[in-house]
């Protein structure tokens, strides 16, 4: 079945099948399709099924016109390769499988389109994200009911009450992420003699996740309401690139205790170390230890070592480690040595069957985008795979602290305060600036895939009042710098299952825009707001004034129609549109204000500049 695309790209432009530039804007949906459905409470151990993530069938309509209201036309549609294959190599999921074309074509029917998004953090539930089944640690050796215990991984079902919000980044520095990382984009150099059922380790592990993926398309091919896929939700370099092993780089919490490589690699073996603790995204060191793996308990079942002691990296003398070699992964471009050709290889994998797809390849957060050039998109017969980057931004230091501060905000890639609420919008569009013009600089249509605010801020005190001003405030000043760079945007996210208790089920994070405990929508104010859906023309400039509920669109129009979205809770009382310059008959306004649309149908080309208004 030949299917015609829905969106095409066009340099950094995504166009429909009008030829219209579109802005696609919405949601992750959702943040708790990490985790199974069942068993409840994210067990580490026996059967589980995601049937129901993101939420039941019986339900999804009403999920899914409550996103068409609040203006969101477009998801990236979270699932996990563990979902897919959980139960062994090979095995898949059928009944899952089933369940998502029944919830995508629900999609379809409410006019939305997504990408698949495979998502993946700190690799697996067992290391203390989400993402890979089980069985690709078991197969290295790992003994899944050991890695936290070794100080291999920080996981909720380990600490409990001890687990310290937002924290969970730090489990790429510890040994279960980082290995696996390391082996499934690095395995041919690092680890050339690491087989798995005769197979090199790094070929059998992204051969897995590459059949998993074109086999969940296969089963999803009839459903039109998909555009494309992404190749891995923040990949992550694991030990490649780290210039000295005996080092701390990398750590992306504001504070705890880190190991340098070494440390991770020795205590996974059942060494006990002492790690440093530290403040400030370690650029303070605090004084005291905190040991790592106290018990002395490896992670590997008998008969398996670690493969770093196998390479040669380090070794036991005496009784104790020692580092062998400090800069055996040094020296290296992860994602141009690394990570592009293994999105190369995704994408090629998709295209004699789903020739129609757009790929959302991803680089490592807070890191340099892959630099994709023309060169490396060519097909066999000259046209270019499309692609889009989904970059990922937040506001960092309201995400970790959970405290809102419009006047206080830091730069995250500069590593600099900055003070002043005028200073923190406009570090806030400066910011998704520099990451956009990267993109585009390179032709390439830019997606902010990942942002937005935690809910539970200030330990929790919307729950009580019912007041979410201060999220409010945040999401406007967030979406004004979206607004003012025209980026394609998802926030994240929308967890259908979220409570004030236990927030979007992962992690202790909570940043779902919708809660039923909180009746549905959450600061819906903050992001849902007008913009322009499809444009015929290109567009120059759009802002939101929240104070005066005042709209500006500027656009290089062409003949044709142009839509926006023009939302009822911003304009209860109606509104109107003023033209600058004053329409010259041959552009047609209708208003239609029950629809929450405003189209505009030209025959003439030239700037076009409207402002919506509230009606007096």
């Amino acid at each position: 079945m030949k299917i015609e695309p829905v969106y095409t790209t066009d340099g950094m432009y995504i166009r429909d099948r009008q030829n219209r530039v579109v802005m696609l804007r919405g949601c992750n949906l959702g943040g708790d399709s990490k985790i199974p459905a069942y068993p409840p409470g994210n067990p580490l151990e026996g059967d589980v099924s995601f049937i129901g993530r993101p939420f039941p069938v019986t339900e999804a309509d009403s999920h899914f016109a409550r996103l068409v209201e609040w203006g969101f036309t477009f998801i990236r549609f979270v699932f996990t390769w563990e979902a897919v294959e959980h139960e062994g190599p090979g095995i898949y999921d059928e009944e899952y499988l089933s369940y998502l074309r029944e919830i995508l074509k629900k999609a379809e029917d409410h006019g939305i389109t997504v990408y698949m998004d495979p998502h993946q953090d700190a690799w697996s539930r067992w290391t203390g994200g989400d993402g890979a089944p089980g069985w690709t640690l078991s197969a290295i050796g790992f003994d899944l009911s050991r890695i936290a215990e070794s100080g291999s991984a920080l996981t909720v079902q380990h600490e409990g009450s001890l687990y310290q919000p937002m924290c969970w980044g730090m489990n790429n520095l510890l040994y279960g992420a980082a290995c696996m990382n390391t082996l499934f984009f690095g395995g041919n150099r690092y680890a050339p003699e690491l087989l798995i059922e005769g197979i090199p380790v790094q070929e059998y592990l992204q051969s897995h996740y590459i059949d998993a993926m074109r086999h969940t398309a296969r089963r999803l091919k009839d459903c039109l309401s998909i555009i494309g896929i992404g190749t891995m939700n923040e990949p992550h370099p694991g030990f490649i690139g780290l210039s000295d092993l005996r080092s701390h780089e990398r750590i992306t919490a504001a504070s705890g205790a880190v190991p340098s490589a070494f440390d991770a690699m020795a205590a996974a073996s059942g060494f006990t170390r002492r790690i440093k603790k530290f403040t400030l995204f370690g650029k303070l060191i605090l004084p005291g230890y905190r040991e790592l793996n106290p018990d002395r308990v490896s992670i590997f079942r008998d008969g398996f070592v670690c493969p770093w002691r196998t390479a040669g990296v380090w070794d036991v003398v005496d009784g104790q480690p020692v580092l062998l070699k400090p800069d055996f992964f040094a020296g290296v471009n992860f994602h141009e040595d690394f990570l592009k050709p293994f999105q190369r290889r995704f994408m090629d994998a998709f295209e004699k069957k789903h020739r129609h797809f757009i790929f959302f390849p991803e680089g490592v957060p807070m890191r340099p985008e892959v630099m994709w050039t023309a060169e490396d998109r060519l097909r066999d017969d000259g046209s270019l795979i499309p692609l889009v980057d989904g970059m990922h931004w937040y506001d960092g230091i309201t995400l970790l602290r959970k405290k809102w501060n419009p006047a206080f905000s830091a730069d995250s890639e500069e590593g600099v305060p900055v003070f002043g609420k005028r200073a923190v919008a406009e570090s806030f569009r400066r910011q998704l600036s520099r990451q956009a013009y990267r993109i585009r600089s390179r032709n390439l249509p830019a997606l902010l895939g990942e942002f937005g605010v935690p809910f539970d801020l200030d330990r929790g005190k919307s729950f009580k009042t019912g007041d979410y001003r201060d999220q409010e405030e945040a999401l406007s000043l967030y979406y004004d710098a979206i607004d003012a760079n025209l980026l394609h945007s998802t926030i994240w996210n929308y967890s259908a299952s979220n409570t004030h208790a236990d927030g979007d089920f992962w992690n202790t994070e909570d940043l779902s825009i919708y809660c039923a405990a909180s009746g549905g929508g959450r600061a819906v104010r903050g992001f849902s707001r007008p913009y322009p859906m499809a444009t015929s023309g290109i567009p120059v400039r759009l802002a939101f004034n929240t104070k005066r509920r005042e709209c500006a669109y500027e656009w290089d129009g062409e003949p044709g129609i142009t839509e926006l979205y023009v939302p009822s809770h911003w304009y209860p009382e109606g509104w109107t549109v003023c033209f600058e310059p004053a329409p010259d008959g041959k552009t047609v306004v209708d208003e239609k204000p029950a629809e929450q649309r405003l189209i505009v149908s030209a025959e003439r080309s030239g700037r076009e500049r409207l402002i919506i208004r509230p009606l007096t």
